[in-house]
């Protein structure tokens, strides 16, 4: 299934896109009206949504409703720095020992088609297409073996970062996390329909122009050990969202740096989920 928080008439809520219509989950008691209850409701909440796909009723027009981003306000929102091995290349760093993580505030986020906004503070705004997973149930100390089971679903992400902002600290968290620096979406496909995320097709546009180019399955520590090593520290919980790392292509490596400006576009696909587009717009 792909799973949507969405605006219709003024009234946010969950469903799930088939084709090109969204089934509307409100009015069905088993079914929760916010993405990260309707996780948290495990199997039962699953079922009823397929029963109401199944019914061929509760229909919307894709058309008509605007996508949220699938989590708008994750509880945690952790990502992975320096997990493709390209990308270490093209950084001049060492290969990390441990998966490296930081922190992107929740206020980051946002959705398929919003705007991400060149900030007043810096031009230096740069695009990173990754791989994101959605925790589906609470979690402490999960065996790497056991780990699929944490999650719910596949998103995409763009690790939107201030460079200069980026590198004033050592732990990266405000420059990773200006206002509208976390596009996520459109949706989020649930783990039964991807039969092995470390091995989609990765690609990011600017306008026209093909700016990376991957394979998950070049990622140095997986989507199962991510969980692991996480959880270790942590516990885990539904709406937690994870993202695994950019593969090479970023802007601030390439000569004249390619970093996003007002006017352009930018578009992440990631095989067997969709395409995540999002505008440049100059800070209101």
């Amino acid at each position: 299934m792909k799973l949507v928080t969405f605006t219709h008439n003024n009234y946010s809520r969950f469903g799930a896109v088939v084709e090109n219509e969204v089934v509307d989950g409100v009015g069905e008691t088993d079914i929760p009206a916010a993405m990260i209850n309707f996780l948290a409701a495990g199997e039962a909440a699953l079922s009823a949504m397929r029963k109401r796909i199944e019914s061929g009723k509760h229909r919307i027009p894709l058309a008509e409703v605007k996508l949220q981003a699938p989590v708008p306000r994750p509880g945690k929102y952790l990502a992975i720095s320096l997990n493709y091995a390209d990308h270490i290349q093209e950084t001049g760093r060492d290969r990390p020992e441990y998966p490296s993580f930081f922190t992107k505030q929740s206020t980051c986020v946002i959705a398929h088609g919003d705007a991400i906004h060149l900030p007043k503070v810096s031009d230096k705004l740069d695009y990173e297409g990754e791989l994101a997973f959605v925790i589906g149930t609470r979690c402490r100390h999960v065996p790497v073996d056991e780990a699929y089971k944490a999650i719910a679903g596949f998103t995409i992400a763009n690790d939107v970062s201030v460079r200069d902002w980026q590198f004033r600290s050592p732990t990266f968290t405000v420059g990773k996390s200006f206002d509208t620096c976390g596009p996520l979406g459109p949706w989020l496909v649930t783990r039964d329909e991807i039969s092995d995320p470390h091995n989609l097709n990765i690609k990011t546009w600017v306008d026209g122009e093909l700016r990376q180019d991957s394979n998950t399955r070049h990622m140095l520590f997986n989507c199962y050990e991510m969980i692991a090593y996480l959880s270790q520290a942590m516990t885990l919980e539904p709406g937690d969202v994870i993202s695994t790392g950019t593969p090479s292509g970023v802007g601030v490596k390439m000569e004249p740096r390619g970093y996003l400006k007002p006017g352009q576009a930018v578009s992440v696909e990631i095989e067997g989920i969709g395409k995540l587009c999002n505008p440049v717009i100059v800070e209101p």
